[in-house]
């Protein structure tokens, strides 16, 4: 699962951190003409980036308008939902195909067209050339914004292409073929839907019927082809989904057989395409021969022969050796009925007829059992135009007296040929693999004879271009209207030559011996088709004059709809589209909808409808309302439109546009107010009034200025809005965060300032004396300057603290003191505030009214009955449900603790502290701890010492004066019972270290002994153990929860232990955290271990019966010996997890060279698996681990037979599934090479004896194993099965969608 980074927050967008955020490249393949389908777009953006962003950046790097293609990306319909949200994958590479929309040819972007382009972009073109014509020529239709050329019309083939979906490359091939087939087409147009019997939708013949009249008479370029696909009963996740051709075109078939039962093209399937063959078996000694007659509908022709080094060189030499018998002898001999005994025979196909309509399949892929994949055959195989087929017909007599007839297959086998010469493919239930999901029903006999004439005329090449793991389909299609080839290549269709189709035969020049395919073009035919050359059968297509009328019907009804849809395309390209905000008086949030606008609208009527979408009726009248230019990155309005009330929308936006670099704002005001002008030039001021007295600072107010104001200009403007007086008024800008600049100067410009469309001022003015110490040493500085610093934190407390800090504490000193101990600290700097009791403007009474801190400090001793009880979880909630204390046991343990808690015993204590308003500038730990050195550190490397103390002992947060401010409040959970939490307003300049010692009286304990965790949107939680890092990267109502537990020292870490149980349900379970240190051996974490076990987990163990091992997700790993030593043998992290084994006899792992498995013996007679028993192994031998299985279960060597395991431990297999899935008895001598790879102990193997046989289940008893084993399976949370993942099976549902079997996963 990919997980989004933290986000970072700018000018209210969220941004993700460049540095971090991973990045999906895409490569764009332009199908949109032959003369872009070689190009390659790649584009690498940001995970984050949108859908629609991506969009723009293909448009603006293709030449094309946004919104007149399509990409084959995403099956979301959220244009605003990130590249991974929608299926892309980051890190690899995603390939995409850009193609028409509504099957008209992308608008290519005017060169003078400067919508969306800044002045730098506007002198350059990015794209490919104009297509077919020049843009903008006279003949096209021109707007401000567009240029369209005739090329977005019909191709001037006359034909019209098909658009991919996704990866429907091969399905439009086929469909192609079939509409140039006039016989095929021809019979189709008959057929008459009748709309009583079925549903349009899910009829495949009416589907087709109309996606063949829309080819025939449409004027799109290309025409889309969902429709037939839903009649499939295919979803969209289908149209990702590529198919065999060959295969498509079978399961087809059988469909529409289906589908036409009872009419009469019930019997055109076979009239066309199906032709027949006999299968034989002569006996070479008495001559009796065996056969049976079998049906077909193509014919497969091996490319090279099994084992052979050359491929056959021609579609005749393949067809030969189709029909080339083989001899049966020695172990293969057979058995003759007529010698009673088995005899040398031969065995062959011979046809007896061939169909109107040939196909062959050329079998191109292949597997190679040297790699153990699949791969793609591209040696060169000619083939004719014209085949003459005479020479493989059997002109024997279908019987002789020396043969015996078989009963006709060819109706069983659905126009399979079963021959051991053909592959898979043509297999015995092959019925179940072409995806027709009804019984088989027969057709009746048909003997067919031998034509005289058997030359057949090519007409169609389907190509395949790619590899045997994907690639692309396209057809070369010879019309026999005029014998012009031409090229389908989905949209795109043009005139090819024959040397074009020559250049489909595969292969390259020169031979390179058996690997020759390797070096060849990858772009070679796969499917043929031929017609018998019959005048007396050679239809014509029918012209639309002649068409039936139920056709004339469908096609004017078709024509009406696509009249309809260009109308509406041509509302669409002359609708403006852009972004509409608006503050909303009731709901008081600002809205953003899109507005949607017909260019020769008037800006009256625009603000109408924008009334309308906002849902102001009945809110505020519509005079109360008026759009206005914005800019909703900056919040600054641009301008504003006075009387141009009248003005076209297509005039005041600049034109129709795929996007605009602004947006558009509904002001609202009150009936007794004036709508203000906004002049173009002018810029937007946020001006926030500073009090010096009361500290505070008031919500901003908006002024408009010109860029060429002076600052006294600007001044007086100040006033005016403010009331303020100009003379004493200091303005202060800020130009960017935390950079504040006087403006003094009172000539100077606002531009020569650096002032832009929208900035923030701080303004004061008062007769104080602080206007004259510098600035940066004013008062108004430090209230600045603590301002852009502030930020708020919500802190959970722990239920209960162990201590009272009060108990230990003394009060700080004052304030005074706190300063003049400060000037010899040489880490005070300039920029460090040291301005103390300095409160929130908007939330914090007065400075006056503030308790001085040794009050603070009296209350903080006494006021103990203040106590906040919650729940509280541990540090390990995160990943398991298993409430514990919030107390963590190293805590109490005397093992690590430095600073043991007295009270830790005496039960629950209350808070040292009532909670109330607190403002601390400097904690200062008592003077108990002042003299102490200890020396403790979180850091997970060993550079740097994350030390609260100095080399001196004294704290490093004693020399900076941060503000701190800290006060209660209540977060109510779901009882009722409010979490005792904190509201923190810190410097987030600040360390952690001293914003630890600032949370000191509030948790009740020393900062040594809690720890600080942040938590993140999806509530995961990660400890913050950096001590000399400040809260730099926090940022605004961020959560952080407070655990009670020793903080780390230098060089230790945070460990969760787990118990291994490997024969219970739930392997691993969770038992406590505990702190290993680096150098430290295995056997001292173990003996540290022990007090802690007993004490927390009631495990009473001895040091030598149990072991340590890693732990990796939920699989056991290496592991680790007594004498290992931690960061030396073994890597350890931050909030590592590692396994915990109880042993049941003494430890047998004593070297690293030796390797311990865990076994588990399959019994198939009683379809059950044995209990995990552990093999410790002094090699990675095979025959090692046979004899120790031997020795362990009694299973004689011969007949023992081992798997490895799947999956996550405890690679839990169903038993229904497990004697046939796993791969047993692999052929290889150590273990630690492929398939098995097994390097670290913790690896899983199964084991059987070869002999022992399944036992046999009936039907029942199995349904209710499957049951049991489904419940089981699900209950652990693993798969049912583990096979590898299989090719999504093709097919066509004849009942409008695929139904699930309630027993199947």
């Amino acid at each position: 699962m990919y997980i989004i980074p933290s986000l970072l927050c700018l000018n209210g967008r969220c941004i993700e951190s460049a540095a971090e955020e991973p990045r999906v490249l895409c490569i764009v393949q332009d199908t949109t003409s032959s003369k872009t389908v070689n190009e390659r777009l790649t584009l690498n953006l940001p995970a984050s980036t949108t859908v629609n962003k991506l969009y723009e950046d293909v448009a603006h790097k293709a030449g094309y308008v946004n919104g007149t293609f399509c990409l084959g990306c995403s099956n979301t319909t959220d244009s605003e939902m990130s590249l991974v949200l929608s299926g892309f994958e980051a890190g690899k590479k995603n390939f995409l195909q850009l193609t028409d929309k509504d099957g008209e040819q992308p608008q290519i972007a005017s060169v003078t067209d400067s919508s969306g382009l800044d002045d730098s972009s506007q002198d350059r073109f990015i794209g490919p050339l104009p297509r077919d014509g020049t843009v903008g020529c006279s003949s096209d239709y021109s707007s401000p914004s567009y240029s369209y050329s005739s090329i977005l019309n019909k191709s001037d083939t006359g034909y019209v292409g098909l658009v991919n979906q996704a990866m429907t490359c091969y399905l439009n091939s086929l469909l192609q073929t079939l509409f140039m087939t006039p016989e095929f087409r021809n019979a189709l147009y008959k057929w008459e839907f009748e709309d009583s019997e079925e549903d349009p939708v899910n009829s495949i013949p009416y589907q087709l019927q109309r996606l063949f009249v829309l080819l025939q008479t449409s004027k799109k370029r290309a025409i889309e082809t969902t429709d037939v696909t839903r009649s499939f009963g295919w979803d969209s996740s289908e149209a990702w989904q590529q198919h065999d051709v060959q295969e498509l075109c079978r399961v087809m078939f059988d469909a529409l057989e289906q589908k036409w039962k009872q009419t009469e093209q019930a019997d055109l399937i076979n009239q066309l395409y199906q032709g027949k063959l006999k299968d034989y078996v002569r006996c070479l000694e008495c001559g009796y021969e065996s056969w049976r007659i079998d049906t077909y509908l193509d014919i497969p022709l091996v490319i090279r022969p099994f084992g052979a080094s050359q491929a056959f060189g021609s579609v005749e030499e393949a067809l030969q050796a189709f029909i080339q018998p083989e001899t049966l002898d020695g172990p293969n001999q057979y058995f003759c009925e007529r010698c009673k005994k088995k005899c040398d025979a031969r065995k062959g196909l011979r046809f007896l007829h061939f169909p109107y309509l040939l196909t062959l399949q050329l079998k191109r892929f292949d597997f190679d059992y040297t790699t153990m994949h699949r791969i793609k055959l591209n040696d060169r195989m000619t083939f004719p135009e014209e085949l003459d087929m005479s020479p493989f017909i059997d002109v024997e007599d279908e019987k002789s007296p020396q043969t015996e007839s078989c009963t006709d297959s060819g109706a069983e086998n659905e126009g399979s040929c079963h021959s051991d010469q053909m592959s898979n493919d043509f297999s015995t239930d092959d019925a179940l693999d072409e995806g027709i999901c009804l019984d088989n029903t027969s057709s009746t006999e048909r003997v067919l004879k031998p034509k005289s004439s058997l030359t057949f005329e090519l007409f169609s090449v389907m190509v395949h271009s790619g590899s045997a793991a994907g690639g692309h389909y396209y057809a070369c299609i010879k019309s026999f209207s005029d014998s012009q080839w031409y090229s389908f290549n989905d949209q795109h269709v043009s005139k090819i030559t024959q040397d074009d189709i020559r250049k489909t035969y595969g292969g390259s020049s020169g031979s390179r011996g058996y690997y020759s395919s390797a070096f060849a073009s990858s772009t070679n035919a796969y499917m043929l088709m031929y017609r018998l050359k019959d005048p007396s059968r050679n239809a014509k297509f029918l012209e639309v004059g002649d068409f039936p009328e139920h056709i004339k019907r469908l096609m004017q009804r078709e024509k009406e709809s696509e009249e309809q849809e260009k109308r509406q395309r041509e509302i669409e390209r002359n609708t403006c589209k852009i972004k509409l905000f608006g503050m909303h008086p009731v709901k008081m949030m600002m809205v953003e909808n899109k507005l949607e606008v017909h260019k020769d609208k008037t800006l009256r009527e625009a603000t109408e409808m924008a009334y309308k979408l906002m849902d102001l009726e009945g809110v505020v009248p519509l005079d109360c309302c008026r759009l206005v230019k914005y800019d909703e990155f900056h919040e600054y309005l641009e301008r504003s439109y006075e009387g141009e009330e009248d003005m076209p929308m297509g005039l005041l936006l600049g034109g129709v546009k795929s996007s605009y670099m602004f947006d558009l704002l509904l002001e609202i005001r009150r009936p007794d107010q004036v709508f203000q002008p906004y002049k173009p030039g002018e810029v937007m001021v946020k001006v926030h009034v500073v009090d010096l007295k009361s500290e505070s600072i008031a919500a901003p107010v908006s002024v408009r200025a010109y860029l060429n104001q002076t600052i006294t200009e600007f001044k007086q403007l100040i006033a005016q809005a403010t009331g303020l007086c100009a003379e004493t008024m200091r303005v202060i800008l800020e130009r960017c965060y935390n950079d504040l600049r006087l403006l003094s100067v009172p000539n100077k410009t606002l531009k020569a300032e650096g002032f832009f469309r929208s900035n923030k001022v701080f303004v004061e003015s008062s007769d104080s004396t602080d206007h004259q110490a510098v600035f940066t040493d004013s008062v108004l500085w430090k209230l600045l300057d603590r301002h852009g610093n502030t930020i708020r934190l919500f802190v959970s407390l722990p239920e209960q603290s162990p201590g009272s800090l009060a108990n230990r504490t003394s009060c700080p000193k004052a304030s005074q003191q706190q300063q003049s101990s400060s000037t010899s600290d040489s880490q005070k700097s300039s920029e460090h505030s040291d301005f103390e009791h300095i409160e929130s403007p908007a939330q914090e009474p007065d400075a006056a009214s503030q308790p001085s801190q040794t009050e603070n400090c009296t209350r903080a001793a006494s006021d103990t009955e203040n106590q906040f009880p919650s729940e509280e979880r541990s540090d390990s909630d995160v990943n398991n449900d298993r409430s514990t204390s919030s107390v963590d046991s190293d805590i109490l343990s005397s093992s690590h603790s430095s600073d043991t808690l007295c009270n830790a015993d005496s039960g629950p204590l209350p808070l040292a502290n009532g909670l109330d308003s607190h403002s601390i500038t400097s904690s200062r730990r008592s003077k108990a701890h002042e003299g102490k050195k200890e020396k403790w550190d979180t850091t997970e490397e060993d550079s740097g010492t994350d030390s609260e103390y100095d080399e001196n002992g004294k704290i490093k947060a004693d020399s900076q004066y941060l503000y701190f401010k800290a006060e209660p409040y209540s977060q109510e959970d779901g009882s009722g019972e409010g979490q005792k939490c904190l509201l923190v307003h810190v410097d987030k300049r600040i360390t952690l270290a001293a914003f630890k010692q600032n949370l000191e009286p509030f948790v009740g304990v020393p900062s040594t002994q809690f720890k600080v965790f942040r938590v993140y949107a999806n509530n995961q939680e990660f400890e913050s153990v950096r001590l000399n890092e400040t809260l730099s990267s926090f940022s605004d109502d961020n959560k952080i929860t407070i655990r009670l537990g020793r903080a780390l020292k230098k060089g230790e870490y945070r460990v969760k232990v787990y118990q291994l149980l490997v024969n219970d349900p739930e392997p691993c379970k969770f038992l406590l955290d505990t702190v290993f240190a680096k150098g430290m051996t295995v056997r001292q974490s173990k003996e540290e271990l022990l007090p802690q076990l007993k004490d927390q987990c009631k495990l009473d163990l001895s040091i030598d019966r149990f072991r340590l091992r890693k732990k990796t997700w939920k699989n056991p790993g290496t592991v680790f010996l007594d004498y290992h030593v931690y960061e030396e043998d073994i890597n350890i992290s931050s909030n590592w997890e590692v396994f915990l084994e109880v042993l049941e006899e003494p430890e047998r792992m004593k070297s690293m060279s030796q390797l311990a498995v865990l076994t588990r013996r399959w019994c198939p007679a009683q379809m059950k698996l044995e209990a995990f028993r552990e093999v410790v192994l002094e090699s990675s031998s095979v025959e090692e681990l046979k004899e120790k299985l031997s020795e362990l279960s009694g299973i004689p060597l011969e007949n023992l037979e081992f798997a490895k395991g799947r999956g996550t431990f405890p690679c839990d297999i169903s038993v229904l599934e497990i004697h046939q899935d796993l791969d047993w008895n692999p052929k290889v001598s150590t273990l630690n090479v492929w398939p098995l790879y097994i390097c670290d102990d913790g690896a899983v193997i199964f084991y059987r004896d070869s002999t022992e046989e399944l036992i046999e289940l009936s039907e029942e008893e199995r349904n209710e194993l499957m049951k049991k084993e489904s419940s089981r399976l699900l209950k652990t949370g693993h798969r049912i099965s583990y096979s590898p993942r299989k090719e999504k099976a093709l097919k066509i549902y004849l009942d409008g969608g695929p139904t699930k079997d309630p027993g199947q996963d």
